[in-house]
């Protein structure tokens, strides 16, 4: 078989070898043979429709991901600069009061611009194949709770809960990265309960796996917003009349920071009822619990 350049051959076998293959067997053969060839060149042409569409969406939310995040570090700096205007002003008088509310913004602003860019950041390094992970033995409880601490300062709206199992082992991770996925659940579960409420982060252990779930009682993820979580450039909007900034690459990030890890992550959800999205470190990457003479 010859097309375009490129030849095929089809190779064929009889079960009665006294028989075998003669040339009225030709014409048949060779029919056979443009049906492959046919449907070969059918898949070619459909995988390159799909490649070129997944291109094509790919494009699209990069192009509002740019757009939304110029929109969304615009938002922050027009607050950082407003309260640092207001406090530079020669003729105003601040109480401290006043003051630390101004100071509190221009924190609160500038951490979210931080988050915004180290996303980016982070993106491309995985996309250029540079993560590096760096395992140490680490108490992933001590991890959650020096987090809860900073998201308790963060907001008043939230009420946060660690629950973690006594039996819970030591895991040899990154401290670093599992502290990256840690605020970016944590940041993702503050963003989607603008209404606030409880947010519950747990640890267990299974025969395979460690888990640590993150879960509110936000807005909820529908089931085809829920397959798409973990996409890249894919944002949730906000519910009517509401602002949720972020880069929409937190999730992705902490995807390929997990599965680095030989792990695994997920989410589960109902619409109006809250999220909860669990990851996993592997139990043979647990460190061996250190024994005291």
């Amino acid at each position: 078989m010859y097309r375009e350049g490129k030849t095929g051959v089809l190779t064929l076998e009889t079960l009665r070898s006294e028989v075998g293959l003669s040339e009225s067997d030709l014409p048949f053969l060779q029919a056979l043979a443009e049906l492959i060839v046919i449907n070969v060149d059918r898949i070619r042409l459909l995988q390159q429709t799909e490649r070129a569409k997944a291109m094509e969406e790919a494009d699209r939310l990069k192009s509002e991901l740019i757009a939304a995040l110029a929109h969304d570090m615009r938002t922050p700096l027009t607050s950082i600069t407003g309260s640092t205007s207001a406090l530079l002003l020669e003729d105003a008088e601040w109480d401290e009061k006043a003051r630390a509310e101004h100071l509190q913004i221009i924190d609160e602003e500038a951490s979210d611009l931080q988050t915004m860019i180290q996303d980016l950041l982070e993106s491309s390094i995985i996309d250029a194949g540079l993560l590096q992970i760096e395992k140490e033995p680490i108490l992933t409880p001590l991890l959650a709770e020096r987090l809860v601490d900073e998201m308790t300062r963060r907001t008043t709206r939230h009420r946060f809960v660690t629950s973690f199992g006594a039996d819970l082992p030591i895991v040899d991770a990154d401290p670093r990265r599992i502290t990256q996925v840690l605020r970016n659940l944590l940041d993702n579960a503050v963003k989607y309960s603008p209404d606030g409420g409880l947010v519950v982060v747990r640890g267990q252990v299974t025969d395979d796996e460690v888990i640590i779930s993150v879960a509110d009682e936000g807005i909820g993820l529908s089931p085809e917003h829920l397959n798409r979580l973990f996409e890249k450039f894919f944002r949730l909007k906000a519910p009517l009349g509401q602002q949720v900034r972020g880069s929409g690459l937190g999730l992705p990030v902490s995807r390929t920071i997990v599965e680095s890890h030989g792990g695994r992550i997920w989410a589960e959800s109902q619409l109006g009822k809250g999220t909860t999205v669990y990851f996993s470190v592997p139990r043979e990457a647990a460190a061996a619990p250190t024994q005291e003479d």
